[in-house]
């Protein structure tokens, strides 16, 4: 899909400096550019590479744009180039375009309720009660469970399953696999026999969020589990039930959150990590990979837990240390104390 320079300048609101008829055909890293391509620098580090750049434009902010007009490429100016390649990056999409039709294999119950646009694909499973909003796309194999609402322009990937009751907003990404209002791990134990308490709670997602591959969002067990606004999970988290995660948070991959925390806005949760239940975590945390966190944390910044990692000889060396704390501890004490008894003897 080709584009003029001028085209991509007016749809990021950029300054455009070289020639507005330059076609461009696809977005490219930087190492990588050659003719045709635009492509984009953002972090400094990366500047000898803009040095041989072979792309047709670069995206540089005001602070570099200046070092490069008498370069081989034209320049579009704009202070955060990697917010531009987010935009950008829809321009080239490759992701096919699906037509509003409801496919011959899906099976849609009666009383369920599809907007104007909606994509229904191969072996879509609605039941009943179901709304699904104007112009979302549903594709081979998702099942939507009774009573679902899901709002307007959702995504949702090959075999995503929502169970019943979940509601979702609008501009809803759900990739292939995810797994939305499964039961929460709920059991009483009498004299060593379990017994499991249903989950009669939900899942309510707002707007404008994404869930990745394999992710599993379980059901309250009986207020709701909350995906605030503007949440990004990626692949393979477990959400356990009644959590909420508040507005803007981004989880990476691996992460677990165990039930009833709640997640502040703005976090920043590093892939790996570990949340315990029943715990509250600030606005503008930020955990960093593999992080363990067994209690609150009341106030933002950056939080980590663990020991790096070593030489596996030395590792267990460390780790005996480590089991010796508590009597090295105690035998430290003892000898602080004995040491003030002398000096008071004196």
């Amino acid at each position: 899909m080709n584009r003029t320079l001028q085209q991509i300048a007016d749809f990021l609101n950029a300054e455009l400096r070289g020639d507005a008829d330059t076609q461009i055909h696809n977005l490219a890293p930087l190492d990588k550019a050659k003719s045709g391509d635009i492509t984009f620098l953002s972090d400094n580090k990366y500047l000898s590479q803009l040095e041989e750049c072979q792309a047709s434009a670069v995206i540089l902010p005001e602070s570099l744009a200046a070092q490069f007009e008498t370069a081989s490429f034209s320049v579009l100016v704009l202070e955060n180039p990697y917010l531009a390649f987010a935009k950008l990056s829809h321009f080239f999409d490759p992701a096919p375009k699906l037509d509003p039709v409801v496919h011959p294999t899906a099976v849609v119950a009666d009383s369920a309720q599809l907007g104007e646009g909606v994509h229904v694909g191969p072996y879509v499973v609605i039941e009943e009660g179901a709304v699904i909003g104007a112009n979302s796309q549903l594709m081979a194999h998702v099942v939507i469970g009774a009573n679902v609402k899901l709002g307007k322009n959702c995504r949702l990937f090959p075999r995503v399953t929502v169970y019943h009751e979940v509601e979702m907003g609008d501009q809803v990404v759900i990739q292939s696999g995810a797994i939305i209002g499964s039961d929460g791990f709920g059991y009483a134990n009498e004299r060593g026999e379990w017994h499991k308490i249903a989950q009669i709670g939900s899942v309510k997602i707002g707007n404008r969020v994404e869930i990745g591959a394999n992710t599993t969002i379980d059901r309250g067990a009986i207020d709701d589990t909350i995906i605030e606004d503007n949440v990004i999970l990626d692949n393979q988290l477990q959400i356990a039930h009644n959590v909420k995660i508040g507005y803007g948070t981004a989880m990476a991959a691996c992460s677990g959150v165990a039930g009833s925390t709640e997640i502040g806005k703005y976090n920043i949760i590093g892939g790996g990590s570990c949340i315990s239940g029943h715990l509250k975590i600030a606005d503008g945390v930020q955990m960093t990979g593999m992080a363990a966190i067994t209690g609150n944390i009341k106030e933002a910044g950056v939080y980590s837990s663990g020991t790096g990692f070593q030489e596996t000889k030395q590792w267990r060396k460390s780790v005996v240390r480590y089991r010796q704390l508590d009597d090295m501890a105690k035998k430290l004490k003892k000898l602080e104390k004995e040491l003030l008894d002398l000096k008071e003897q004196k």
